[in-house]
C-alpha cells in the first residue's frame, strides 16, 4: 500500500510499518443501530396495516409505501456512512513518522502526521470485558508538537501496536544519535 493512495508524499527511503483500521466489532456495534432501524422497517411493513386497517385504502397505502421507501433509503445511507468512516479511518506507521488520516462525513478528511522523535509517551486503554477478550482499545500517544495527542481508537492488539511504535523510536532515536555524533567528529 503506497502512501500517495490517501494523497500523503513519502518521504525519502521511507517505509510504511503498518497500517492500523479500527477492530471489526467497532463497526458491528455501529451497524447494530442500523439493523435495528431495518427490523422496525420490516415488522411496521408487516404489522402496522394489521393493526390500522385504515392502511388499506389507497391514498394512505401510498402515503405508507412512500414512508417505509424513504426511511429505506435513510437506512441505506446511515450504512453506507458508517461503512466511509470505517474504511476510510486510519493510521499508518511509518520509519519516519505516524500519520493519522480521519474522515469526517463524506467530503472532509483530515491528515495529521508525528515524527517518531517527537513522542514523549504512549499509553494504551483496553476497557470492558469484550475488549478484553476480542484484544482491541485505545492507543494515545502524548507528543510535544502541535496536536499534543494523537488517540488510535479502537484498534486491535493495542500492546502489540504500542510495543512496535516504541521499539520504531528507540531505533529512530538510536540513527539521530549516530547522525549527531558522526556530524560532530567530522567537523573537528
Amino acid at each position: 500500500m503506497q502512501l500517495e493512495k490517501f494523497s500523503i508524499n513519502a518521504y525519502k527511503d521511507e517505509q510504511i510499518i503498518m497500517v492500523i483500521r479500527r477492530h471489526w466489532f467497532n463497526i458491528l456495534q455501529n451497524i447494530f443501530s442500523a439493523f435495528a432501524m431495518t427490523a422496525f422497517l420490516v415488522g411496521s411493513f408487516f404489522y402496522l396495516p394489521i393493526f390500522f386497517p385504515s392502511f388499506s385504502i389507497a391514498i394512505y397505502h401510498k402515503l405508507f409505501l412512500f414512508g417505509e421507501t424513504f426511511f429505506a433509503m435513510m437506512i441505506w445511507a446511515l450504512f453506507f456512512l458508517i461503512w466511509i468512516d470505517y474504511y476510510f479511518d486510519v493510521w499508518i506507521v511509518t520509519s519516519e513518522r505516524i500519520i493519522n488520516v480521519e474522515q469526517k462525513g463524506l467530503f472532509s478528511r483530515e491528515i495529521s502526521e508525528l515524527q517518531l522523535e517527537k513522542i514523549q509517551d504512549i499509553s494504551t486503554e483496553v476497557l470492558g470485558v469484550i475488549p478484553t477478550f476480542l484484544n482491541y482499545g485505545n492507543i494515545f500517544i502524548q507528543t510535544a508538537g502541535e496536536k499534543e495527542r494523537f488517540l488510535f481508537r479502537c484498534v486491535p492488539n493495542p500492546y502489540r501496536i504500542k510495543d512496535a511504535i516504541m521499539s520504531l523510536q528507540e531505533k529512530k532515536q538510536c540513527k539521530s544519535a549516530t547522525e549527531l555524533k558522526d556530524l560532530i567528529y567530522d567537523k573537528k
